[in-house]
């Protein structure tokens, strides 16, 4: 029997985005095609990935190995990527977008996101992809003086050539965002933001959904992702699996904590982007739909809102996108 369809939100340039994806932080090399081909069969149909993932080539060979078998169309997957921050000077874009797309073996992508709002100095593809933090000078952050608005003027144009299908911002703050639209002439489609109950940001989403932007939510549970970089914030943080709120409305319920996790996303109008290694969890992360938290349940979650990012560029060099 063929999984259920995943209900999609309407973006504001008309086209559909499916409400759940699957993300590809983190993926290994070595396993990320068998993993996105299964989480195709399992019904996934947005891949969530990005330039400094470092694993879109073996991306496009799990959509790949499903359209050739005939488990999907091109025009049944929804892909998305991010452009790094050594690619944002206009010159330099449309280079970072066709590795992209040799990558991940198509001739557009549905979605492309400015990753951070933050341009380091450009590194060329052959002298390291994707680069990280390498800013062609050892250990040391090298920035260019590239406004946002010049970066996604050459982000238009590439809408326009037909290889990018929406384009939209991720880890924004809505200062940026009100800036960016009085210069943009095509709308951000998608904000893509750090969002768990630890971090709840509800003015911002607020806002973001009040101008026609679809929020995607990423890190759903919280310290997680990044307990398994021995990050020290994350590290000293209790984990949303284990907390004494989240284990209560999941037993109220008869569901466990991840369901919980991404239906507070959702009933909030969020898109969820959650990845799992088990294939019982690839079905159990999609079909969470099935049930409503209440008034009361929300309102104890909102107490867990401590404003705790775990992704924040001051850490890298004192980088003042959230101060």
């Amino acid at each position: 029997m063929s999984p259920s369809p995943i209900p999609a939100f309407k973006l504001n340039n008309g086209l559909e985005m499916p409400s759940i994806g699957f993300g590809c932080w983190k993926l290994g090399k070595s396993t990320a095609a068998d993993q996105v081909y299964n989480a195709i069969k399992a019904g996934y149909r947005l891949f969530d990935g990005a330039e400094d993932y470092g694993n879109e080539q073996e991306v496009g060979e799990g959509v790949k190995r499903a359209i050739d078998e005939g488990i999907v169309t091109r025009e049944e997957i929804f892909l998305t990527s991010k452009l790094w921050n050594n690619y944002h000077d206009p010159k330099n874009v449309e280079t970072a977008l066709n590795k992209t797309l040799k990558d991940l073996k198509v001739d557009y992508v549905d979605l492309f996101l400015i990753h951070f709002p933050i341009a380091f100095k450009f590194v060329p593809i052959e002298e390291k992809y994707p680069p990280g933090f390498y800013c062609g000078d050892g250990d040391n952050f090298v920035y260019e003086d590239v406004p946002i608005l010049e970066t996604w003027k050459a982000l238009e144009k590439l809408v326009k050539a037909g290889k990018i299908r929406s384009i939209g911002v991720s880890n924004f703050p809505g200062a940026l965002l009100l800036d960016l639209f009085r210069g943009a002439t095509i709308k951000p489609a998608v904000l893509q933001v750090e969002h768990h109950p630890y971090l709840q940001q509800p003015k911002l989403i607020e806002y973001a959904q009040k101008v026609g932007i679809t929020v995607t939510a990423y890190s759903s549970f919280g310290p997680q992702s990044f307990v398994e970089m021995n990050q020290g914030r994350a590290l000293n943080t209790p984990t949303l699996f284990e907390h004494d709120v989240i284990k209560a409305i999941a037993a109220k319920h008869n569901k466990v904590p991840a369901e919980v996790l991404l239906r507070w996303s959702a009933q909030r109008g969020i898109a969820v982007i959650p990845k799992s290694n088990l294939p019982e969890r690839l079905v159990q992360n999609r079909s969470f739909n099935d049930f409503e938290l209440t008034k009361e349940d929300f309102e104890e979650i909102s107490k867990l809102d401590i404003n705790l990012r775990f992704n924040d560029p001051w850490d890298w060099d004192n980088i003042p996108i959230f101060v």
